[in-house]
């Protein structure tokens, strides 16, 4: 592939990278510079890629204008007891037109995907998640997202694509190959209830900011099954991350989006990761941009962390429950590795579907079963397939 249209990183936080601890991730990932050359991406796990595109970002045009500060907080950690196969290759700069943008960073992902590097997506507008939806097309297979954000960014059909409009265009836009969407996060009295309703009537998945903050454990199994897992800034308080003009009171807290981040790179099934919406203009004392770097950071972690459990393999590593409930059997699997549970719907081996017929799940979920409740993660997804 063409590599040409990637910014290097500047010549001084290459500088800057290199004047830092041996340990660090300055002195432990490979950069693509002027001077260094493009990396070699052979046996490289995850790349960290830079969209310096604002212009479809709703009131916060100036997101991505300006990354060095977050790479720079992220070249000042140190990397924990893991092997580090991470390359940082540099920026996209602005198309001449946004569709250029989109289409250069679609090319570049589907890349990066198909030769199973992980790509980190940081800056630019959350309608990126549309280019990195996109990506997945040559690859002819449905794919769940999940974004973690206070809004649904649906928008009306005549929209043109936002950052505040672009889950329409997902839904709607040929070829279709969206399974499933979960939000994390919203904040009801940013959402009408039409939006709420039309979200449940496609079977689709919201968790309201409170229930998550109750109960952070909740969400793993929602970014188990993710492919794609997208950020919005937006979603933390502004106390936390205020580099951000839709920045509001109420949000995450640093630790619950680091929290979330950890868990989107335990998933064996997540193959990319954005965080958007990242306007330096209003940051304070690179706040956000150190945010940020700690979100990279627990994201990588969880990457070197994962089980590799996914139940497609022998069945002999897991323990099989079989719940009856009104008319039906559930089948229940944990691993006998990590501890984590799925459910399963049974289908013929022809359904193009699947590989969403193994549903991750909480323990809690075979409890409801064995009271004679479904799971409502179960029902939404058979809803889906029959």
């Amino acid at each position: 592939m063409n590599f040409d249209y990637l910014k290097p990183i500047d010549d001084a936080l290459l500088e800057f990278a290199k004047m830092q601890s041996e340990q660090s991730f300055g002195q432990c990932i490979e950069i693509y510079s002027a001077n260094s050359g493009f990396p070699d991406l052979t046996n490289k796990k995850i790349a960290i890629i830079g969209v310096e595109e604002g212009r479809s970002a709703i009131e916060n045009h100036e997101a991505g204008s300006d990354l060095n500060e977050i790479r720079k907080e992220l070249y000042k950690l140190f990397p924990g007891n893991w092997p580090i196969s991470v390359a940082d290759i540099g920026n996209i700069p602005q198309g001449n037109s946004i569709e250029d943008t989109y289409f250069a960073l679609g090319e570049l992902l589907t890349y990066l995907i198909k030769n199973k590097i992980i790509p980190i997506i940081i800056g630019g507008g959350q309608d990126l998640t549309y280019s990195n939806y996109r990506a997945y097309d040559k690859l002819e297979q449905t794919v769940n997202i999940v974004s973690v954000d206070n809004k649904f960014d649906l928008g009306a059909i005549e929209d043109d694509l936002t950052s505040q409009s672009y889950l329409s265009k997902i839904v709607m836009n040929e070829p279709n190959n969206l399974f499933n969407y979960s939000n994390i996060g919203y904040q009801t009295y940013f959402n009408s209830q039409n939006e709420i309703d039309l979200l449940d009537g496609l079977f689709f998945e919201a968790y309201r900011l409170g229930e998550v903050s109750n109960s952070i454990q909740l969400v793993e199994p929602v970014l188990r099954d993710a492919d794609i897992v997208s950020v919005d800034l937006s979603s933390v308080k502004n106390s936390d991350a205020p580099a951000n003009k839709n920045a509001t009171p109420n949000g995450f807290t640093g630790t619950e989006i680091c929290a979330i981040s950890r868990y989107a790179g335990i998933s064996d099934k997540v193959t990319s990761f954005g965080i958007y919406e990242y306007n330096p203009k209003f940051d304070i004392k690179n706040q956000t941009a150190q945010l940020i770097s700690q979100m990279i950071w627990y994201f990588i972690e969880g990457v070197n962390y994962r089980a590799n459990d996914y139940p497609f393999g022998l069945m002999d590593n897991y323990q099989k429950y079989i719940v009856p409930i009104e008319n039906q059997v559930l089948n229940f699997y944990k691993s006998n590795k990590s501890g984590r549970w799925w459910m399963e719907i049974n289908l013929n081996e022809s359904n193009k579907f699947k590989r969403h017929a193994l549903i991750p799940c909480a323990y809690q979920d075979y409890l409801s079963a064995t009271n004679q409740e479904i799971p409502d993660r179960w029902l939404k997804t058979l809803k889906k397939l029959v």
